[in-house]
């Protein structure tokens, strides 16, 4: 709710301030009208409204939320339920503070007079634009419940292969980061006591012990402006990884990562592939489906390219031919799309496509963390065989300089 800003003069003429939440200016005045203030100044503090905001919900909900959010409106809409009542008893039950918060305002449009899709568009880090635009055609159509069904089944698919993704990289991931942590303590703690020990022997030491001890006495010298400079590198990448620019790099680098950009490029093809098949099923025009399905494509090589159809499209070549112009799309996604438009059945075909490369993500996880696994088994080991024979040739020679 809009947080303002207002002066107003009390019964005994003092100068009052504060701040309020309102629906808007109006309401705002009406109400201290009948607190008995003379109003002088009312004024949205956008600023505050926005921290409090902030503060107060999550910018975007959980997926699970938003699937089960729409899967009983599908279902309450089928039975014969109002809107209305429907976004009422939703918004109970539901548990996502930043989908609450969006539903709370949502029901209010609705009930004042406005359409769903509309008011729903007015909080597009809660609803997509494939989410708006597919509601949209559905009042057109008269078929919400079947729209928000398929709009289900479209979240927990996505849903699914996101889970899949996650759980697959989690074992390397934490492999990684305890690995690291116990590296890091290895430098801090063990390696200059052993540096100690050799140093009061006279022991001679090899280069790669040498090495070894310099690069631990850095990182005990050093270990603030190690972490300073790679929180700073992190944050840096991430803020240029935001720009237009960035991500467009970072994408293409994506995709031309061995082994990883295959698994990428089947990921976006999947996400493309649904997505087009989902709204052209529900009724969106082919040219708004086409811009839909480039800004939720989740890389932007891929929604460069997609744009780049859009025009020739526009001027009458068949879908598939801008498509196998790009280069990145599969030739089996080419005739497969080409089948589809020729016998009018395109909605089912990229739904298909779909399934199959959903498939084969499932496919090369698996076929990824077997490799993975191994990798970093042969990883760790060189690094710990490394540490342990610059310590341990020292020890042998001081044990022969004993004897």
């Amino acid at each position: 709710m809009p947080l303002f800003g207002y002066e107003a003069i009390d019964a005994n003429g003092r100068m009052l301030r504060g701040t309020l939440e309102a629906d808007s200016e109006q309401l705002l005045i009406s109400r201290l009208h009948e607190q008995g203030l003379h109003v002088v100044k009312v004024e949205p503090q956008r600023e505050r409204a926005a921290l409090f905001s902030g503060l107060r919900k999550p910018k975007k909900p959980k997926l699970q939320a938003m699937v089960v959010f729409s899967r009983q409106f599908a279902t309450m809409i089928d039975a014969g339920i109002p809107i209305l009542r429907c976004l009422d008893i939703l918004h109970g039950q539901t548990k996502d503070a930043a989908l609450k918060h969006a539903l709370d305002t949502v029901r209010k449009d609705v009930k004042a007079g406005m359409s769903l899709n509309e008011a729903l568009e007015k909080h597009p880090m809660v609803f997509s634009t494939l989410y708006v635009n597919m509601v949209r055609a559905a009042e057109v159509a008269g078929i919400l419940d079947q729209i928000l069904d398929r709009l289900a089944t479209f979240l927990e698919k996505d849903l699914e292969v996101r889970q899949k993704v996650k759980s697959a990289m989690m074992y390397p991931v934490m492999v990684l980061c305890f690995s690291f942590l116990v590296l890091v303590a290895i430098f801090m703690f063990v390696l200059p006591k052993f540096k100690e020990i050799f140093d009061s022997m006279n022991v001679e030491m090899p280069a790669t012990t040498q090495f070894l001890f310099a690069a631990s006495d850095f990182v005990v010298g050093y270990w603030w402006a190690i972490a300073g400079a790679i929180a700073g590198g992190l944050v840096a990448l991430r803020r240029y990884i935001r720009t237009p620019k960035g991500r467009y790099q970072y994408d293409y680098l994506k995709l031309k990562v061995p082994l990883i950009g295959e698994l990428v490029l089947k990921l976006a093809v999947a996400r493309f592939a649904r997505t087009f098949g989902t709204l052209v099923a529900s009724g969106v025009p082919l040219m708004r489906t086409l811009e839909i399905v480039g800004e939720t494509s989740g890389n932007a090589v891929l929604a460069t390219a997609i744009e780049g159809t859009r025009t020739s499209i526009r001027e009458g070549q068949p879908l598939s031919a801008p498509f196998a112009a790009t280069g990145l799309f599969p030739p089996m996604v080419i005739h497969m799309m080409d089948i589809g438009e020729e016998s009018g059945r395109l909605s089912e075909m990229m739904v298909r496509i779909a399934d199959f490369y959903e498939q084969e993500v499932d496919a090369a996880i698996k076929g990824l963390t077997s490799m993975i696994e191994p990798l970093l088994i042969v990883f760790l080991g060189g690094i710990v065989g490394f540490i342990a024979i610059s310590i341990m040739m020292p020890m042998f020679k001081l044990v022969s300089a004993i004897q």
